[in-house]
């Protein structure tokens, strides 16, 4: 996170762009197949996502996919291909060339979310017809000009975007199928990583994986145990935002991959990755350089040139660059992540995102501010589209928006974007996430200015209860509220 001054008070900046914490499981040489446990994330608070082996006719269980297209034609071979494609990801496929037959079947579904893929000839007649049916979780739609329906998709919300290859619409309805999968779980009652049980937590993702990995050795057994746990309790302390206690359950985590794994293994990088996330958010940046620098070595040597993991550690390094006030390198390592998202993602993936808002926030302390709002709010566009409504990413988005109307002196654009962001974090975090501070000590900044300064006294007030419980003594953060409060009450 980064600092800039305003008159007679300080905001703090969204670290929007930092990423998830990622847990994977460990791999022996001697292991004949391992699955990952949780997938790589780009972005700041995202629950991790499970990640099951594609080989498999079970990767989505208790979903549909749809295919609407009045053209199919089965005997064609491209049209074969598709559905192989498509098969690698979901198990049921139903195809439909009549639309009021398609309709129906929709609508008599009851056990079962369905994901649409529909053709651009149907897609501005069906879509308004069937987009709030409950059965149906995700469209996407398939077509050869996508710039003929971008603009008319920004009013659908369950679109989630156009694609002219079948490839990335596999890759788009794994990722909505995880998500569809977590709102599930968020229904049960579980809302957030911090209200789980440690010990029920690791239980369940232990379970996962330890099925769907041969042993020969009882060592490979307990190799696997203890990382599961040092990594998975590592998980719990950063989302509970207990980071001296997350990272030393990462190094030890660390320690046993570095006596099971080869020196280049992309999971060493994941959990180099791991330990520069806890440091970045204790503020101690020179060791979060040390730890990203060393997670996108190995990436560079292990993966292909274009691999996402790639964008990400580009994506991480610009994040501390941009925290130590080096905004030429941040911007840099920005486009650079940026440039291999767009050739391995599809169009609207909330990674994407993550970069637009790393460039955002370099422009945004550059002073060039219709360049950061540029990039701000095609970073909020993407995520409405791929993310759900209390993401605690939106929030960030809508943080770094209310930072540059607050710079530029639009007080109360800066302050109805404060307190949507903060209305997010409310429901998405846990009640002392440092976070919450962030948007409460902005909203104080822009009551300051405004020359409301009992409501700014309030709201410095609420951010330095929360950091003071949340992050280390001599964090930064803890300083720069002390002296907002200093401030406004020579005022009062």
């Amino acid at each position: 996170m980064g600092c800039g001054a305003s008159a007679g008070s300080t905001r703090t900046n969204s670290a929007s762009t930092d990423p998830q914490p990622t847990t994977k499981a460990v791999v022996t040489p001697s292991s004949s197949s391992f699955s990952t446990l949780l997938n790589q994330q780009l972005d700041s608070n995202r629950i991790p996502k499970r990640d099951r082996r594609t080989d498999t006719n079970e990767i989505i269980q208790n979903f549909l996919l749809i295919w609407l297209d009045a053209k199919t034609d089965e005997s064609n071979e491209d049209y074969h291909n598709s559905i192989k494609h498509l098969r690698r990801t979901v198990n049921t496929i139903k195809t439909f060339q009549d639309t009021e037959e398609c309709i129906d079947y929709i609508s008599k579904l009851q056990n079962e979310k369905a994901f649409l893929i529909i053709s651009g000839a149907l897609c501005q007649t069906v879509v308004p017809c069937i987009h709030n049916m409950t059965q149906l979780y995700a469209i996407y739609v398939f077509c050869r000009k996508q710039e003929k329906y971008e603009e008319w998709a920004k009013d659908w919300s369950k679109v989630k975007g156009i694609f002219i290859e079948i490839i990335l619409i596999c890759n788009v309805v794994q990722q909505s199928a995880r998500q569809c999968d977590e709102d599930s779980i968020i229904i049960t009652g579980i809302s957030s990583l911090n209200k789980i049980e440690p010990s029920f937590m690791y239980t369940q993702l232990f379970k996962e994986i330890i099925l769907e990995i041969n042993f020969d050795e009882k060592k490979e057994i307990n190799d696997l145990t203890d990382y599961a746990r040092e990594n998975l309790l590592g998980l719990i302390k950063y989302n509970q935002g207990e980071y001296n206690m997350a990272v030393e359950f990462y190094e030890k985590a660390l320690d046993i991959y570095e006596k099971t794994l080869p020196p280049n293994h992309p999971d060493l990088a994941a959990s180099y990755n791991n330990i520069g996330l806890v440091y970045d958010k204790m503020g101690e940046y020179s060791k979060t350089l040390s730890s990203y620098e060393r997670s996108l070595e190995i990436r560079k040597i292990a993966l292909p040139p274009n691999h996402s993991d790639l964008a990400a550690s580009y994506l991480n390094i610009g994040s501390v660059h941009y925290s130590m006030g080096e905004y030429s390198k941040a911007l840099s390592s920005y486009e650079r992540s940026l440039e291999i998202q767009k050739l391995a993602l599809p169009p609207n993936h909330p990674d994407l995102a993550s970069s637009y808002s790393g460039i955002g926030l370099v422009y945004d302390n550059m002073r060039e501010y219709s360049k950061a709002l540029s990039s701000y709010e095609r970073s909020l566009e993407i995520r409405n589209i791929a993310l759900p409504s209390n993401h605690p990413d939106l929030a960030a988005s809508y943080n770094n928006i209310g930072l540059v109307y607050d710079k530029m002196g639009e007080y109360s654009k800066a302050l109805s974007s404060y307190e949507r962001s903060l209305q997010i974090r409310k429901i998405a975090l846990s009640p002392n996430h440092p976070d919450l501070a962030t948007s409460c000590n902005n909203i104080g900044s822009v009551y300051s200015n405004m020359g409301e300064y009992s409501k700014a006294l309030s709201y410095y007030e609420k951010a330095q209860e929360i950091w003071k419980k949340s992050l280390p003594p001599t964090h930064p953060h803890i300083a720069l509220v002390k002296s907002n409060i200093d401030i406004i009450k020579k005022k009062l």
